[in-house]
């Protein structure tokens, strides 16, 4: 039988400290968040925090900014748009990856909610995943336009909007990672498989009717880990927060490498 066990450094061992809002107002809640400086040499821990909502935005990220504002200075994560455009603030929060911007403290479910970095990425400090592979999957995708005849002099190069439309639902895809690191085989295989975002930014300029390259970017997919460690189990699909559906892009990768071979 398998024995799976964590690096001694990763396992939450204390239970961190507790912070109680001085408010005396009574809609307050809870915030258990994970922290990890691997620079203290200590193992990670769960600090709490509890916030009058009623004196907090109604974001997770709000609810964030308020604790490094104006209770813990030395809490970490990324932001940047605010707006769900940028991905920075991608997390896990009540056992589902999403931007922190755009998600609800209503609409997680009551209790403590839990705050942790997103699930299989080394952690650089707190909430921030190290994503360094993350985009160097993403760089040799080659995720440009990849043409071998010349531009057309003085203008650019037209796209039906027929062609266009087949686009949408891949160009808005923001790399925020909640989807690849929702994925079961993308945790175990990370090292060859793509993942979900990948993937369908791979499609995307599959797709694009501008770009002629398509035999040769089919050849880089064409391979056991890269393409083929998906089994469509759509966790990618619910956890998206653009509402697009990864799997349903690897599937048509998938169609248009049986489609070239027969």
């Amino acid at each position: 039988m398998a024995e799976f066990s964590l690096p001694k450094n990763s396992k939450i061992k204390s239970r961190g400290q507790s912070y109680k809002s001085t408010s005396e107002g009574k809609n307050k809640r809870t915030f258990k968040v994970y922290r990890y400086d691997p620079d203290s040499g200590e193992n990670p821990r769960y600090d709490r925090y509890e916030l009058d909502l009623d004196q907090t935005g109604p974001m997770v990220l709000d609810a964030l900014i308020k604790i490094k504002n104006e209770v813990d200075p030395t809490l970490t994560f990324r932001r940047s748009c605010r707006e769900g455009i940028c991905g920075s603030c991608a997390m896990n929060m009540d056992g589902k990856n999403g931007l922190a911007c755009t998600t609800s403290i209503e609409d997680c479910k009551g209790g403590e909610l839990q705050i942790t970095p997103l699930p299989h990425q080394e952690v650089v400090k707190d909430l921030v995943p190290d994503l360094t592979h993350f985009y160097a999957q993403y760089a040799s995708i080659k995720p440009w336009l990849q043409t071998a005849t010349p531009a057309p002099a003085g203008k650019e190069r037209l796209q039906s909007p027929e062609d266009r439309e087949k686009l949408d639902g891949l160009y808005e895809c923001i790399l925020c990672a909640c989807c690849s690191t929702s994925c079961p085989s993308y945790w175990w295989n990370s090292d060859r498989f793509l993942g979900p975002a990948i993937l369908l930014q791979a499609y995307r300029w599959l797709a694009d009717s501008r770009d002629e390259m398509t035999g040769e970017r089919l050849d880089e997919l064409e391979d056991p880990f890269r393409l083929y460690r998906c089994h469509t189990i759509m966790n990618c699909a619910n956890t998206c927060p653009k509402g697009l559906n990864p799997a349903k892009a690897i599937a048509e990768i998938k169609k248009m490498q049986v489609e070239r071979a027969v």
